[in-house]
C-alpha cells in the first residue's frame, strides 16, 4: 500500500466527509433518525470490501463486480469507503468515465448535506 501524497488526500478527505457528517449528526442530535449517520458507516464498509473484491478478482480475471454495483452503493452512502478504497487498492483510478460518474454522487452528497445544513433543505425542495 502505498499512498501518493498522503497528507493532502486525507486533508481533502476530511473536508468531503465534514458536511455529510455534520449534517447526519445535527439530524440525530435532533432526535429525528440515526439511520444517515450508520449508514455512511456502515455501507462505506461494504463499499471498501467490494472493491477489494473486485480488485482481487481484476488479477486473478475472475468475475468482476459490476460498475453500477459499485455506483449503487457510493450513491448509497458508501462514497467515502469507496474512496478510501481506491486509493489504498489504486483501484478504478485511472478510468475517467468511473470517475466522472463517481465524482458526480460525491457532489449530489455535498449538495444534499449542504442544502441541509444551510438552506435547510429549500434548495432540493423546489426540484
Amino acid at each position: 500500500m502505498n499512498i501518493q501524497h498522503p497528507r493532502l488526500k486525507a486533508l481533502i478527505f476530511v473536508l468531503l466527509c465534514a458536511a455529510p457528517l455534520i449534517g447526519a449528526a445535527l439530524v440525530w442530535s435532533r432526535g429525528e433518525t440515526v439511520i444517515p449517520l450508520a449508514a455512511y458507516g456502515v455501507v462505506s464498509v461494504v463499499a471498501f470490501f467490494l472493491y477489494w473484491g473486485d480488485k482481487r478478482k481484476a488479477q486473478t480475471e475472475g468475475p468482476r463486480v459490476r460498475e453500477n454495483i459499485l455506483h449503487a452503493v457510493e450513491l448509497a452512502g458508501g462514497w467515502p469507503g469507496a474512496l478510501i478504497a481506491q486509493q489504498v487498492f489504486r483501484h478504478k483510478t485511472r478510468k475517467v468515465s468511473y470517475q466522472v460518474l463517481f465524482w458526480v454522487i460525491v457532489l449530489l452528497h455535498q449538495v444534499f448535506w449542504l442544502d441541509q445544513l444551510f438552506l435547510g433543505g429549500t434548495l432540493l425542495s423546489v426540484l
